[in-house]
C-alpha cells in the first residue's frame, strides 16, 4: 500500500494567530526568523524533487504498459530495452532522492535558536512552529523513502534463487508498489503480472502526486503567511 500524504492547514492557521504574529514580528531581525524562511524554501525544494521523481517514473511505466499491451515476439527486444531504461531512470531517481534526503537532514540541523532574553509565550510559539516543521520533515522522509524503494540492480535478469529468497523475505515485510514493479520486471516471467504491478504503481503514483500537490500548495501558503508577518 502506498504512503499517503495529507494536507494540513495548521501551520498557516498558527501563523494567523495574533500571538504568533506578535512573536515573529519581534523576532524578524533574529537569525532564527530568517532560518525559518530558509528552511521553508528547502522543504519546497524537496517537495519539487519528489514530484519530479514521480513524474519521471510515471512516464517510463506508461511506456512499459504500452509495449506490454502490444506484446508479441517482435516486441521482446523493445520491451527489454525499455525495461533497461526504466531501471536506469530508477537509479537516477534514487540518486536525486538520496541527495534530497541529505538536504532534509541538513534542514533538521539548521536550528540556531537561543531561549535567552525571550518570554515564555514566544518560546512556546517558536517551539510549536518547530514541532510542526518536524512533522513535515518526517512526512517527507517517509515519502522519499517510499518512492526510492529498494536499490536497483544493474543486471537485467536476476538469478531465480535470489528472487525466491527475496520473495520469502517479503512475506513478513510489506513491499511497496515500486519494489513490486522492480521484482516483477526483473523476474521477466509473467507479462500479465508485470502489467498488473505497473497498473498498481500508476494508481499509487497518481495518489502520491495529488498528495504532494496539496502539500506543496500548503507549504507555499505557509511561506507566504510567514513572509507577510515578517515584512510588516
Amino acid at each position: 500500500m502506498g504512503y499517503h500524504t495529507r494536507s494540513n492547514s495548521f501551520p498557516s492557521r498558527l501563523l494567523q494567530l495574533p500571538l504568533t504574529q506578535q512573536a515573529l514580528a519581534l523576532e524578524k531581525h533574529d537569525n532564527w526568523a530568517n532560518e525559518l524562511l530558509d528552511r521553508s524554501l528547502g522543504l519546497l525544494d524537496i517537495c519539487s524533487v519528489a514530484k519530479d521523481a514521480l513524474l519521471l517514473t510515471k512516464e517510463y511505466i506508461q511506456n512499459l504498459q504500452s509495449i506490454i499491451r502490444r506484446r508479441g515476439g517482435e516486441e521482446s527486444d523493445l520491451l527489454a530495452s525499455e525495461v533497461r531504461k526504466y531501471f536506469s531512470s530508477r537509479k537516477m531517481v534514487q540518486k536525486s532522492l538520496h541527495k534530497a534526503m541529505g538536504n532534509l537532514k541538513g534542514i533538521e540541523n539548521q536550528y540556531n535558536f537561543s531561549a535567552l532574553s525571550k518570554d515564555q509565550e514566544t518560546i512556546a510559539i517558536i517551539n510549536k512552529l518547530r514541532d510542526v516543521e518536524a512533522v513535515t520533515r518526517t512526512v517527507f522522509e517517509a515519502i522519499l523513502s517510499f518512492i526510492s524503494g529498494p536499490k536497483v540492480s544493474s543486471s537485467w535478469s536476476f538469478i531465480s534463487k535470489k528472487l525466491q529468497s527475496k520473495r520469502e523475505a517479503c512475506e513478513e515485510e510489506q513491499v511497496n508498489e515500486f519494489a513490486e514493479v522492480d521484482a516483477a520486471l526483473k523476474s521477466h516471467k509473467s507479462l500479465d503480472n508485470a502489467q498488473n504491478q505497473l497498473n498498481n504503481l500508476e494508481t499509487c503514483i497518481q495518489d502520491q502526486e495529488e498528495g504532494l500537490e496539496c502539500l506543496f500548495r500548503q507549504l507555499i501558503k505557509t511561506r507566504v503567511s510567514l513572509l507577510n508577518v515578517l515584512n510588516h
